[in-house]
């Protein structure tokens, strides 16, 4: 029956998760055996959460110095334009990256979850078949067991009475009592597989709703890592300083989260690699007293060695033997007796009826009894946790390992983006408000059509003259080049050509808006130009 042999073969990733150290909270080494009913393997697989958490200890620390330093270590209050363009794009590549990497992160978490919630629902679907197998052998051997000692002893006592005048029939009647008996016993020889069967259902139970949550609560923490990451680049974008501090705060949420979870994954992948490692030998210390582990596995030399279930399969072929001997003597007796003793034949048919239809529960039972079948499940619930479920940890793993290195880099980039805005907000508060060429009073007069349209201050030579002043001389607008340059590096800090100069004569577009201490070297540089050109400009 057993022709087809299967065997199991523990994946590597197991064998190298099984390596991990196993310490308990004492620090002291434990057996890597699964063992999940003693303390001490119960601590060495909390001592790889504990783990974890001083990684999140170290994590928050790193964070809290960097971000103090941040905070006390003020920089020169002038800096160059070019740094501070060097600083924004840093911080703006180290937004993009982090943002790509927890996209990434989130993309191999939604694999990691499919493939072990696939491996547990693959285990549990085998639980419940080889539930439903095992109650079905219950159900027969219970059925048949009460049929032969309640029903068919009735008849035969019923017959007893009856044949007291015929020794021979009486012979065979007592002969049919023994053969009944030695069906009952083997019967009950089998073992009692009502406790496995409400062990398999809670187990399976239990597992099919733990998963649902395991899967429910990665899927919102996926989800919550993703509208974090587009939430802190869509502050940056908008340059907003509520929402990035916001999103600092639930940044630090999502990193402590990142490293929970990997505590707990790296935790259940340890422990179900043991398992996995050697599964028949937890299976034969748990169901010894139940059932043996032979009725699921095989073994290499059977044919030496029978197994249980050869054995089983030797008691119903008894069985099958005892039943045909007694359908023989009944009809026998249903050729003979009925003719001498018309009252029998109701109870001799009822016995007929009995082994008829405990001869097909033999039939049912020995289909039941396939190895195969039962083999079958057996070996598609490990393949279940051992290969896609602790596939899925690791995949589960990585994600938190980069979510928690995109969050904390994200977390060193935010307050660099917050000074950043802070600089260019005290840079466009420092603008005087009377300037005329600040872009706030230009916006202020445009809003105000009764106030005159403010020209260029090199247009015109005095207020008092400005209906009479023609175009601006073509000496200014034909200035030599290099003196134009001069003028654009005490402005901007950097030379600049253009086809147009920047102060055009009868140009209604004033320049860009000064700071007072620019607007002064502008006047100072105005006034070397009235007395190198003569007194027609005045300001």
């Amino acid at each position: 029956m057993c022709a087809a042999r299967l065997n199991y073969i523990a994946p590597w990733w197991t064998y190298w998760l099984h390596n991990f150290p196993h310490t308990n909270l004492r620090l002291e080494p434990v057996d890597s055996a699964f063992r999940p009913q003693e303390e001490d393997y119960q601590q060495s697989l909390v001592f790889l959460g504990c783990v974890a958490a001083a990684a999140l200890g170290l994590n928050l620390l790193f964070l809290a110095t960097y971000l103090s330093c941040l905070c006390c270590c003020h920089k020169e209050d002038e800096v160059e334009e070019e740094n501070k363009r060097s600083n924004s794009c840093c911080v703006s590549w180290t937004a993009v990256l982090a943002a790509l990497v927890i996209c990434s992160a989130v993309g191999v978490g939604f694999y990691g979850n499919s493939e072990s919630n696939d491996g547990m629902y693959q285990m549990t679907y085998s639980l419940y078949n080889a539930n439903h197998t095992l109650s079905g052998i219950d159900r027969l051997v219970t059925g048949m067991t009460g049929s032969m000692e309640g029903r068919l002893k009735e008849h035969l006592a019923r017959l007893d009475e009856i044949f007291a005048a015929r020794d021979d029939f009486v012979q065979t009647l007592r002969f049919m009592q023994q053969m009944a008996n030695n069906i009952i016993i083997q019967l009950k020889s089998f073992p009692d597989l009502r406790k496995a069967n409400v062990d398999l259902a809670a187990i399976a139970d239990q597992t099919t709703t733990w998963e649902y949550y395991r899967w429910l609560t990665y899927l919102l923490l996926l989800i919550v890592d993703l509208v974090i990451c587009l939430a802190a680049c869509l502050a940056l974008a908008k340059q907003s300083r509520w929402l990035l501090t916001t999103m600092m705060v639930f940044g630090v949420l999502a990193l402590a989260l990142s490293w929970a979870s990997l505590g707990a994954d790296t935790a259940a992948a340890v422990g179900t690699s043991d398992f996995c490692v050697a599964p028949d030998k937890f299976l034969v210390n748990q169901t010894k007293d139940i059932i043996h582990l032979h009725t699921f596995t095989y073994r290499s030399n059977s044919h030496s060695l029978p197994s249980i279930f050869m054995l089983r399969f030797l008691s119903l072929t008894t069985f099958q033997r005892s039943l045909t001997t007694m359908q023989i003597q009944t009809q026998g007796l249903l050729q003979k007796a009925v003719l001498r003793f018309p009252t029998s034949e109701r109870d001799l048919l009822g016995i007929q009826q009995i082994l008829n239809s405990t001869e097909s529960g033999l039939h049912q039972l020995t289909a039941l009894l396939d190895c195969r079948s039962l083999h079958k499940d057996y070996l598609d619930a490990l393949n279940g946790v051992c290969y896609d479920g602790v596939e899925g940890l690791l995949y589960l793993c990585l994600f938190s390992l980069l979510a928690a290195a995109a969050f904390c880099a994200m977390l060193c980039a935010i307050p660099h983006a917050l000074k950043h805005i802070a600089s260019r907000e005290r840079a466009y508060d420092d603008i005087d408000e009377a300037d005329p060429f600040n872009p706030r009073t230009r916006r202020t007069m445009v809003r105000s059509p009764s106030q005159s349209h403010v020209h260029s201050f090199c247009s015109y030579s005095s207020r008092s003259s400005q209906g009479s002043l023609h175009a601006a001389p073509p000496a200014i607008s034909n200035a030599p080049v290099a003196e134009y340059m001069n003028q654009s590096m005490l402005f901007g800090g950097n030379p600049r050509y253009e086809n147009v100069p920047l102060i055009r004569s009868g140009s209604g577009s004033p320049p860009p808006s000064y700071s007072p201490s620019m607007r002064a070297n502008y006047l100072s540089v105005t006034d070397s130009q009235v007395r190198h050109f003569g007194s027609d400009y005045q300001i």
